[in-house]
């Protein structure tokens, strides 16, 4: 343990000389600072190996090949941030995800699909929940500028919009799309 401390007041002294204080930017100050304190951290407890329940390992049998993510989290990721949709819906996205990340092909993106997708659907969770918290007369002015908005679409567009309102499919809370639909219907 002797040996360990003295590499950690090494490297502490080392940390300390690194930057002149006057002239230290303070998140550099503020980094170096949480480094001395790992290594006197780590120099103090010896060099015992952490308790096996402080790093808890996924079952890799159950996860996606090259992730520690399992099926499980994704869809109750989906079915969090997808409220608006049905079971059947949400479990479509949940099927289509699961194959994709189980294509071999996929091998070398997978882990970048699961990160895109988990900001998405906690974007659109967050957004719902925005829209949840706005006062119904908000909610009424929104739906008013939707109006006068959509007017000058296509009417292949228009359409196509006309369906997801009716389907329940755009990410809004079911007032403000009912909201939506009548002034879609009305326009």
């Amino acid at each position: 343990m002797g040996r360990a401390l003295r590499k950690g007041v090494l490297f502490t002294l080392l940390f300390a000389g690194l930057v002149a204080p006057a002239s230290a930017d303070p998140i550099l100050l503020f980094l170096i600072g949480i480094a001395r304190d790992m290594v006197v951290d780590h120099a103090m407890s010896g060099n015992r190996p952490p308790p096996a329940d402080a790093l808890p390992l996924p079952d890799f049998g159950r996860v996606y090949p090259g992730t520690s993510v399992e099926p499980e989290v994704l869809r109750r990721l989906i079915d969090d941030s997808f409220l608006y949709l049905s079971d059947k819906q949400r479990q479509e996205i949940f099927d289509q995800l699961n194959a994709a990340l189980l294509n071999p092909q996929n091998a070398a993106v997978r882990s970048t699909m699961i990160q895109y997708f988990a900001e998405k659907a906690l974007a659109v969770r967050a957004a719902q929940l925005q829209l949840a918290k706005m006062p119904y007369s908000e909610k009424q002015r929104l739906a008013a500028e939707f109006k006068a908005d959509i007017a000058g679409l296509p009417a292949e567009d228009r359409d196509q919009l006309g369906k997801l309102l009716r389907g329940g499919l755009l990410p809004v809370p079911s007032d403000l799309n009912q909201l939506l639909l009548a002034a879609f219907d009305g326009g």
